[in-house]
Order: C-alpha cells, then sequence, then structure tokens
C-alpha cells in the first residue's frame, strides 16, 4: 500500500457498495487499484497523462470517475460512511457553514456545452461550469457545511463572484442522513454557526421556521438600520460569542481538503468532475476519522 491510498479497513467499508468486478459480460480492471488510481491524481494535481503505470492506464481511472459521478457511486458512498457514523453517536449535529474561493487553472477553462446526462450536472453547466472571471482571472468557489467535528456534510459549487448566503439553506435542503436501520433520515442540525455573510433576517427567518437555532453576528449595516428605526426596530437577535467561536471547524475542514492539490487549484474542466473529486476528499475524511473512532 502506497501513501496515500487505501487501507484495508477502508476498503472493507466501500467495496460492497460498488459495481460487481464482473458485470455486462465484461470484467472491471480492480476497483481498489483504480480508486487508488483517483487518489493519487488527487494528493498530486498532476495530469491524468502522468499517472504512474502500477495504476494502470489513466484513461481507465478517468472513465471510472466520470461512470461513477454520472450514476451516483460517489455520492452513495459519502452517504454510506455518513450514515455508519451517525449510527455509534459520533456525527455532531451543529453546523458550520463557510465558503472558499479556488483558483482555476487555465486548463480547466473550455469544456465542451453538452456531453453531460445527470440533471444536477447539467445544471451546473448551464451556470457556465462555476467558473466565475473577476481580476483575479477564472475561480469557483466551494460553499461547504460541515459537522460538529468539521467533517462534511454537503457540498455546492458555484462561480467565484456568488454570494454565499443565498446558498445556505440550498447546503441544508442537501443533508438527508438515513438511518442504520428503519426510521426517517435526520435532514435537520440543531444549531447552524456561520459568520457575517450570512446574516441576513430572511434567512434568520426561514431558520426560525424550521426550527434551526442560529448563531451569526449582525452585520454593522443591520445593526444601523435597526437603530435607525428606534423601537420599532426590535431587540438584537442572540448572539452566544463561546458558540460562535465553534465555527472554526470549517476553516480547518477547507485546509484538510484543500492538503489534495487537484482541490486547492481546479484543474477539471466539468464542474460535475470537480465536484466529485470534492466528495471523495471528503469519503477520505470520514473514512479516517470514522476508522480512528472504531479503532
Amino acid at each position: 500500500m502506497g501513501r496515500g491510498e487505501l487501507t484495508d479497513k477502508a476498503w472493507t467499508r466501500i467495496e460492497p457498495l460498488l459495481p460487481p468486478v464482473e458485470s455486462g459480460g465484461r470484467r472491471w480492471r480492480d476497483h481498489r487499484q483504480v480508486i487508488n488510481a483517483i487518489l493519487w491524481k488527487l494528493r498530486t494535481g498532476a495530469p491524468w497523462r502522468d499517472l504512474p503505470e502500477r495504476y494502470g492506464p489513466w484513461k481507465t481511472a478517468h472513465e471510472r470517475l466520470r461512470i461513477w459521478t454520472a450514476d451516483g457511486t460517489w455520492q452513495r458512498i459519502l452517504d454510506h460512511v455518513i450514515v455508519k457514523d451517525d449510527s455509534v453517536g459520533n456525527v455532531e449535529w451543529t453546523f458550520s457553514i463557510d465558503s472558499s474561493n479556488v483558483r482555476a487553472h487555465q486548463h480547466s477553462a473550455g469544456a465542451r456545452k453538452k456531453g453531460c446526462t445527470t440533471e444536477w450536472v447539467e445544471h451546473l453547466a448551464l451556470d457556465g461550469e462555476a467558473l466565475g472571471r473577476s481580476r483575479g482571472g477564472l475561480t469557483s468557489k466551494i460553499h461547504l457545511a460541515v459537522d460538529g467535528r468539521g467533517l462534511p456534510m454537503s457540498v455546492i459549487l458555484t462561480p467565484g463572484q456568488a454570494g454565499d448566503n443565498p446558498q445556505l439553506l440550498p447546503l441544508l435542503d442537501q443533508v438527508a442522513v438515513g438511518r442504520d436501520g428503519p426510521g426517517r433520515p435526520r435532514k435537520r442540525p440543531g444549531r447552524v454557526l456561520a459568520d457575517k455573510a450570512y446574516s441576513h433576517p430572511s434567512t434568520r427567518t426561514a431558520l426560525r421556521h424550521r426550527k434551526i437555532a442560529f448563531t451569526s453576528p449582525e452585520r454593522s449595516d443591520q445593526i444601523a438600520r435597526r437603530a435607525a428605526k428606534g423601537s420599532r426596530g426590535g431587540r438584537p437577535p442572540a448572539f452566544d460569542t463561546g458558540l460562535y467561536a465553534d465555527r472554526n471547524v470549517v476553516e480547518r475542514c477547507f485546509n484538510r481538503l484543500k492538503q489534495f492539490r487537484a482541490l486547492a487549484t481546479r484543474y477539471a474542466k466539468r464542474a460535475a468532475y470537480y465536484r466529485t473529486e470534492i466528495i471523495i476528499a471528503a469519503i477520505v475524511l470520514w473514512l479516517r476519522t470514522g476508522l480512528q473512532d472504531t479503532a
């Protein structure tokens, strides 16, 4: 086993979720070898064509990434490891939310207009492949929700110039942690921690309707607007600095994700594949933590 490759325990966890090696009259190249090839690509950020020979043909690894992106295999693996971790009471249902901009390499531009089929892939394609142009060049923005330990629960990809606040509710809508047994999936955290970018009255109202506690400092313009109304402005929203200090877990999660060099700089032309790379890195973080907790 090389550095950064799947451990035996991690492989045992995800192997049952993958298609049979022999199916439809054809035999797939060993799944573990291909996944290790993808992990090498994520860790180094190198071009596909530079894949070491021990991982097999680079086209095989890239094709497996494409196929399992289209059929949702990567997302199912992430959902599975979260469910298994939650079944032993490890998921901490205080979420922290934030975003991070990522510089896009010049090779990430120029994707064809067609070629993807799934609904959410088409949405990303219609959104200009989640590439935005500013004075700093091409950028994408990762919007992330993490649990109390700083492990990814949901991710959204937008162009770099997109605002943060409009993505808070969609991030929460993506969360659906199934039970390791009967029962409906859990979709609602107990509390959300976020910075001033998410401190909008409409957001506070929406979370209040969902019965989700919200901890976020007010922006100065909101404070001034309320003060100008006098008694009609109402009381300021409750804010606990002790709880807010725990929001740093989302920043630490971004740091851990960007240790994968292919995530720190975006090289993928397709936003769908770049999002999949984030999902794969999230799977690795969950497996590392979950296997340590059960060791």
